[in-house]
């Protein structure tokens, strides 16, 4: 969907590009690669890029000239990846103006804690709750300050810390495809497990609570392969 975060991976290695490319996808990202400046600058030209992951040593301009040239017209989120683990090459990199920076050989989920952290901190704020502290969608009010559900009828709903905290996840993104790994760190603010798929226990509960057929669910719908969508539309109350 054209709301999920859209990631360029830009690394002269094809299997640094292959393997982020794979697994950045599967965690519900869109993905694109580029070998060098170049190329990057045609993904730049016509997607609307989120975060770029950009390798330090390419042929050519070096990704820390280009790092520079980048924050010096805009604002996009930057990690730099290097094979070299040097402590003045992370100085370097962050002076020029990357979001963060991680040392290659690396776990790929390192890479993807340090990216939501990055895409956290470049998200709007005051968005959603955290402007009104009330919200309503399909007929429902959730008040975050309260920690309450209203129905449409104005009956209190009894939410379990867990179900709430998801359905917060979810009214701050709408219409956005969140995979599970999303969903637990915007829900729990920690990394997930691997393989932890307890968050499709709380979308359960939760979707008995808010659908009129859990069976056949209209605001919390799956995506197949990507994760969830709440597709309704959130207003403040």
């Amino acid at each position: 969907m054209e709301n999920t975060p859209h990631i360029l991976i830009v690394d002269d290695d094809s299997e640094i590009r292959d393997l982020l490319s794979r697994f950045l996808t599967r965690n519900g990202y869109r993905v694109s690669v580029a070998r060098e400046e170049r190329e990057m600058r045609k993904v730049l030209q016509v997607a609307s890029i989120d975060l770029i992951v950009l390798d330090a040593m390419l042929p050519g301009k070096d990704g820390f000239t280009i790092c520079r040239e980048i924050r010096a017209t805009g604002s996009v989120p930057i990690i730099m990846l290097t094979a070299v683990g040097d402590e003045t090459d992370r100085i370097v990199g962050l002076e020029m103006g990357a979001d963060d920076y991680l040392a290659k050989p690396f776990n790929p989920r390192e890479l993807l804690a340090r990216m939501r952290a990055v895409l956290r901190r470049a998200a709007p704020q005051g968005h959603g709750l955290t402007a009104s502290g009330r919200v309503r969608f399909a007929g429902w009010t959730l008040d975050a300050d309260r920690r309450r559900l209203l129905s449409p009828e104005g009956a209190l709903v009894t939410l379990s810390s867990g179900e709430f905290e998801l359905l917060l996840a979810f009214v701050e993104h709408p219409q956005r495809t969140l995979s599970r790994d999303q969903l637990l760190d915007l829900a729990r603010g920690r990394g997930p497990a691997p393989f932890d798929r307890s968050i499709d226990v709380q979308v359960s509960r939760l979707r008995r609570k808010i659908e009129a057929d859990p069976s056949v669910p209209e605001i919390i719908a799956t995506v197949r392969g990507g994760g969830y969508v709440f597709t309704a539309q959130v207003e403040r109350a």
